[in-house]
């Protein structure tokens, strides 16, 4: 049996054991918490998607975050699509998906498994503009441009739209097919912002495209 001086301890010892101690619980903290970084780093696991853009068949593999718009701009090098505000307020990202108009900057791109997108530059090309591209360069539609291709794309949509009869906040009946007027454009129109307020002559190119009267 041991005497009660081989107990003792020195201060020095106590102060080292209650170091060690102290340190395990810490250890054991430590080890999920280092693990964690090297999980958030692998982050979303890119997909594959494939989409017909402008009639030809695209296949990319991205992130699963990116936007159609970054799609777009970033991997397919179609700049005519213009990311403007980059929140759906300004239409300058407009382009078409399956014959709708959407802003290509709130949807993301795996989204759209197999859809049909058409951007500006399938729309027309110098030489074989579309009516409406050539409509707006008659009726000088736009000064700086860089809204243009999302208000030619969103009028081209918006025509459809009316012809489907898909009614707006201004058809007076609903019960009838909407009417291809100035103001059912000025309203269907709204989401694209011109800065440069050549609002008027987008008006009058959309009527001549149309065939009524601005």
């Amino acid at each position: 049996m041991k005497t009660p001086d081989e107990f003792t301890i020195s201060r020095r010892g106590l102060l080292k054991a209650g170091a060690v101690s102290a340190s395990v619980p810490a250890m054991a903290a430590a080890a999920p918490a280092a693990a964690a970084p090297a999980r958030a780093a692998s982050g979303p696991q890119p997909l594959p998607v494939t989409l017909s853009v402008n009639g030809k068949t695209q296949r990319l593999v991205l992130d699963t975050r990116t936007t159609l718009l970054d799609a777009l701009r970033e991997h397919l090098h179609l700049t005519g699509t213009k990311k403007g505000c980059d929140h759906g307020q300004c239409g300058a990202c407009t382009v078409m998906v399956d014959g709708r108009r959407i802003n290509s900057c709130l949807t993301l791109a795996v989204m759209h498994e197999g859809a049909k997108v058409t951007t500006i530059e399938g729309l027309g090309q110098p030489g074989n503009l579309h009516p409406m591209q050539a409509a707006f360069v008659k009726h000088d539609g736009y000064q700086c441009g860089y809204c243009t291709p999302g208000q030619i794309c969103s009028a081209v949509g918006m025509l459809g739209e009316i012809a489907q009869g898909v009614p707006s906040h201004v058809t007076a009946d609903l019960a009838a097919a909407p009417q291809l007027s100035t103001v059912e454009f000025r309203e269907r129109m709204s989401g694209n912002i011109c800065r440069c307020g050549a609002y008027s002559n987008i008006v009058d190119a959309i009527s001549e495209v149309a065939g009524v009267k601005a």
